[in-house]
């Protein structure tokens, strides 16, 4: 059955067609690690030690399992590499990885993880921190850490401690469809789930700005119930779309990346931590015949007037 793409509420949209209204914020907005804002109001040449912005938090999550889905951790693991490069500590990074690609006995490099033929750069070296790992990647689990509602026997290495100046990365790659997104193909995060956590995380003061990022198909579908403030959304495909792998690694045998996140790294990798780089450059960067799907962004919820968008820079 043909599904026909749902039409994108007031200032959401896919990239293509852009008002000039938007694409004037969106040329102002600066990017920190994709979604955060610089609070220092002096230039760059003036930053110090302590303007450092030390409240950039990232929870990245990949929830599928079986050998077949390595490209999702290879996802995650990427994401995870490129947020540290860039300045987020593994004390604020909450990591969930819903299987372990690299100790599976159909894995012909034990222990390690790649997401090129290359097989240069292992994803999963001595230094990757895993908070949850197999079945502990459930939905509950995940919308516990988004709301801090742990049991009182959770360390706080598990936890999200964030507070109302924090701004939060929450990267999710899976298997999706109209408003879900499997876990561990078992269950299923609802949009409604997605909306609620973050309704009580704003409610909590848990962040001041939170970027979504959803590499999944169908995923524009999953930020439709969102009505937070100061949340920016991006998916990487429309209602009715699927999201592609990038290519095959015939010695892994499966594909290792998506095309989405493929591109997005890509993108990543031309920064380093003191990069000024806008979130119009991010978007430009998606093109429909490379990603084989069309990204999509929501920025509805994100209410600051044009002329208070000025131009920040990013200090870790």
């Amino acid at each position: 059955m043909s599904l026909i793409p749902r039409a994108a509420p007031a200032a959401s949209m896919a990239f293509a067609g852009r008002d000039p209204a938007v694409i004037s914020l969106l040329k102002m907005l600066p990017l920190l690690l994709l979604l955060t804002f610089s609070s220092a109001a002096a230039p760059p040449a003036a930053a110090s030690p302590s303007a450092v912005h030390n409240n950039n938090w990232a929870v990245l999550v990949c929830t599928s399992r079986f050998w077949f889905n390595y490209r999702h951790m290879a996802n995650t693991l990427s994401l995870y590499r490129t947020v540290k490069r860039l300045g987020i500590p593994d004390e604020r990074i909450i990591l969930m990885l819903a299987d372990d690609m690299a100790c599976n006995p159909r894995n012909n490099y034990p222990a390690q993880v790649f997401n090129n033929e290359n097989h240069q750069l292992n994803l999963y070296g001595d230094n990757v921190e895993v908070d949850y790992r197999g079945y502990e990647v459930t939905v509950e689990n995940f919308l516990r850490v988004l709301t801090g509602r742990h049991e009182s026997a959770v360390p706080r290495s598990k936890r999200l401690l964030s507070d109302e100046g924090s701004h939060i990365l929450l990267y999710m790659t899976g298997h999706g469809g109209d408003e879900f997104l499997k876990f561990q193909d078992n269950e299923e995060l609802q949009s409604h789930d997605l909306a609620d956590a973050v309704k009580q995380m704003k409610e909590k003061h848990r962040f001041k700005e939170l970027l979504i990022m959803v590499d999944t198909c169908q995923a524009a579908t999953l930020f439709s119930q969102l009505q937070s403030p100061g949340v920016l959304a991006i998916g990487s495909s429309m209602k009715g779309e699927n999201s592609y792998s990038h290519h095959l690694d015939s010695d892994i045998g499966v594909s290792v990346v998506d095309r989405f996140t493929f591109h997005t790294l890509a993108f990543f990798e031309k920064l380093n931590m003191y990069s000024n780089a806008s979130l119009n450059s991010l978007f430009n960067s998606y093109d429909p015949s490379m990603l084989l799907s069309t990204a999509y962004y929501r920025m509805d919820l994100y209410k600051r007037a044009l002329n208070e968008v000025m131009e920040r820079y990013i200090y870790f």
